[in-house]
């Protein structure tokens, strides 16, 4: 029994993640956005960024992440290969809104304007929630 509470507690932040359904596709994000009546939160990385898979397998899964991007149409965009190879559509995506450095995290309206951007990775769920729930 011990054993099968402890794989409970293991596998708890997958089933958070699982939860938040995250759109890959810039097209998708703004239809669903307008649908929902929500704003898109647009993280933009590489897989050679260190701060960028910190977001994603220490931050994004968190309870407090989770509960935030439910309030959200999160969007995530792969824009260089670990070998620097370029990703079309986030390469698009990093030119249009004038990236210069990774991971950066954009909050936009369902037509796809600005609102607010982050450069740089938050250390923890709580901190990266109470920047996604600012207004």
């Amino acid at each position: 029994m011990k054993s099968i509470a402890a794989l409970l507690l293991l596998a708890a932040p997958l089933f958070a993640q699982g939860a938040t359904k995250w759109e890959h596709d810039y097209q998708s994000a703004l239809k669903r956005a307008k649908a929902e009546n929500k704003v898109i939160f647009m993280d933009l990385w590489t897989e050679w960024c260190g701060p960028c898979q910190h977001l994603q397998k220490n931050v994004f899964p968190t309870a407090e992440a989770t509960a935030a991007l439910a309030k959200v149409v999160p969007f995530s965009s792969l824009v260089q290969k670990k070998d620097g190879t370029p990703v079309a559509e986030g390469t698009k995506l990093a030119e249009q809104f004038q990236l210069n450095a990774f991971p950066t995290l954009v909050i936009l309206d369902a037509d796809g304007k600005e609102l607010r951007r982050q450069v740089g990775a938050f250390r923890s769920g709580a901190e990266f929630a109470a920047w996604l729930n600012a207004k």
